[in-house]
């Protein structure tokens, strides 16, 4: 008989948070925004140094760990998920990086001490430049405007993105808050996840010292990279299924639980492939799959609850809105192009 191995601490940690604290209160974070509270207690669990380095008091935690972690706190409420997700991406880069602003400010995200938010899908709009960098002063000069930006109000820092004028993507730091330069707009009223308090922001001479960059190469470098990683099957989607399915009978739910499975570890072995660029046709095919069954799971749970599911606080329509989102979260034009092939076809 094979023993199961133990759950990791921070996989136990997420799903105690899930069980006890987001899931209960989903359907009212998502009409009242995402409390500092639940923020706190993501800080308290450790969660926020999840894939931070142990000698800077992170977890180093797995890719599988990571995962499962990102399937239960989306799976609980898809919201909250959305602003702590932010936060890794900044502590992975500056992981990877070197120089000032690693020193400053690995250690106090890694520990949850400061909470980080994102300010880069923009640079997918390339060859549009909607924010340009400049040298100004012995530093840099931000200029354009940031669509989208997630926790504003909640994060203490950001990870804000341009495009150089000899093309080159640039990646800073700056604080979270409006300041010479940088404007933010009222909350967006949006069809989903308007508890993520996401805004657009203005930037007009917004300056920052030359230490504050974190990352700075070749854009068609760094958008490789990220068309590698965009071809992926996001977790989330995974963790929002399933939590539809749960709300099934048996008999609607068992197909839908068994394709569930294959799809995860079919596209989680493709993720985990040693040559990133091999099967990327396959892995687009398998995140469209993915999202096709988000959608036959969230649809049938709003139709097996039935009038009921109109109800705004209904447990079912808020996953599927949840699931209206996650179909353009991350959207790059290859994904978006294999996903309306398949609908077409």
């Amino acid at each position: 008989m094979t023993i199961a191995p133990h759950p990791h601490p921070l996989v136990v940690s997420a799903r105690r948070l899930a069980d006890d604290l987001l899931a209960p209160h989903a359907e009212r974070v998502d009409q009242e925004g995402v409390p500092a509270t639940h923020l706190e207690a993501i800080r308290r669990s450790g969660l926020l140094g999840l894939n931070a380095p142990e000698e800077h008091g992170g977890a180093a935690a797995s890719v599988p760990v990571a995962r499962e972690v990102a399937e239960i706190l989306a799976g609980a409420c898809c919201s909250t998920w959305f602003v702590q997700t932010q936060h890794h991406t900044p502590v992975i880069t500056l992981s990877k990086s070197e120089g000032p602003v690693r020193d400053r400010l690995l250690g106090p995200l890694a520990r949850g001490e400061l909470l980080s938010g994102v300010a880069y899908a923009h640079l997918r709009a390339y060859p549009r430049t909607p924010v340009r960098v400049t040298r100004e002063r012995g530093g840099l000069r931000f200029d354009g405007t940031v669509p989208w930006y997630t926790g504003w109000g909640l994060n203490d820092v950001m990870l804000l993105a341009g495009v150089t004028d000899t093309d080159e993507a640039l990646f800073a730091f700056t604080e979270a808050r409006e300041q010479p330069g940088l404007r933010a707009s009222p909350p967006m009223r949006l069809a989903a996840l308007t508890a993520a308090r996401t805004v657009s922001l203005e930037l007009d001479g917004l300056w920052l010292p030359e230490e504050a960059v974190v990352v700075r190469q070749p854009y068609e470098r760094w958008a490789a990279a990220d068309r590698t990683k965009t071809a992926n099957t996001p977790p989330a989607v995974f963790g929002v299924t399933e939590t539809a399915l749960a709300l099934l009978d048996d008999t609607t739910a068992e197909p839908l639980r068994a394709r569930l499975t294959d799809l995860r570890a079919r596209a989680y072995a493709l993720a985990d492939h040693p040559a990133p660029e091999e099967h990327r046709e396959e892995r687009l095919t398998l995140r469209t799959q993915a999202y096709e069954l988000m959608r036959a799971a969230t649809t049938a749970a709003v139709v097996a609850g039935g009038g009921r599911s109109l109800v705004l606080t209904s447990k079912a329509q808020r996953l599927a809105r949840e699931a209206l989102f996650l179909l353009v979260q991350g959207q790059t034009t290859e994904s978006r192009t294999a996903h309306l092939k398949a609908l077409a076809g």
